[in-house]
């Protein structure tokens, strides 16, 4: 094969022959599973967080049957869109004078598919700290706010709401667990070579998958390129002895892009 050649294919599949860890939540991780076999690459998938329902809804539904009392509305996650908007459309609708705000992109897609438009989102970097540099949210005197999130989610947003003069109700609408997977194929797939990159989108996530994966794992994953969708992730990357760590743009199409540009300079 020519020279010339063989760049048009690194080019075409700079994943080609790769096998990349993909952690998300196991219904979450098509897409980043297809743009991985789009660039020639193979997902391994080790989902490291589970998303469940809470076990008492009662305080979620007494929020959404309130919603009228609320100036805005801000969704953490798409998990918090799913959960949160099947139940507030099971009862009636969303308020017109309501006001919507997604921390990420994801948050904002999903959101769409629900029919609200208008969501106010960052357009940087998709964290509570760029949310919070929203014009929108600069003054919030006397606004009624209610956060939809996970359990046990970052205080952040919501302090810092209160502290700019806001009324912050939290409506927590799913827990996150950690799986009871068996982690022997996927070491075995370590130990042959395979996995040649790890992706991480939450420091919890990453926090379960060095728990899963052993003491054992642990070594090769500290020896494993890791692609994080944020420098707060890097941050624990690095804490935990992972010896490189590449940030990435958001969402699946950063952590795609960070991949594609670190394999794609690499034979």
């Amino acid at each position: 094969m020519s020279r010339a050649v063989s760049e048009i294919n690194a080019a075409a599949a700079p994943l080609a022959g790769k096998g990349i860890l993909v952690t998300r939540p196991a219904h979450q991780a098509e897409g980043l599973a297809r743009l991985i076999r789009e660039a020639g690459g193979r997902p391994i998938m080790f989902p490291v967080i589970e998303i469940l329902d809470m076990d008492d809804l009662r305080p979620l539904l007494a929020i959404v049957d309130r919603l009228r009392e609320f100036d805005l509305a801000v969704f953490i996650s798409p998990n918090a869109v799913d959960k949160a908007m099947n139940l507030i459309f099971a009862r009636g609708v969303l308020p017109a004078g309501l006001r919507v705000a997604a921390v990420g992109k994801g948050s904002a897609r999903e959101l769409k598919r629900f029919g609200v438009a208008g969501v106010l989102v960052p357009e940087g970097r998709f964290d509570s700290e760029e949310l919070l540099e929203l014009p929108e949210l600069r003054d919030m005197a006397g606004k009624r706010v209610v956060i939809f999130r996970g359990d046990g989610g970052r205080e952040l947003l919501g302090d810092t709401l209160v502290a700019r003069g806001a009324s912050v109700t939290y409506a927590e609408c799913y827990r996150r667990s950690r799986p009871r997977a068996d982690a022997a194929a996927l070491l075995r797939s370590w130990a042959r070579g395979e996995v040649n990159a790890v992706t991480v989108t939450s420091g919890e996530g990453l926090r379960n998958l060095f728990d899963m994966v052993g003491k054992l794992g642990q070594q090769w994953l500290k020896k494993t390129p890791l692609f994080a969708v944020h420098p707060r992730i890097g941050r624990i990357a690095r804490e935990l002895g992972v010896a490189q760590v590449v940030v990435t743009g958001p969402g699946d199409e950063g952590l795609a892009t960070g991949l594609k540009i670190f394999f794609g300079d690499r034979p």
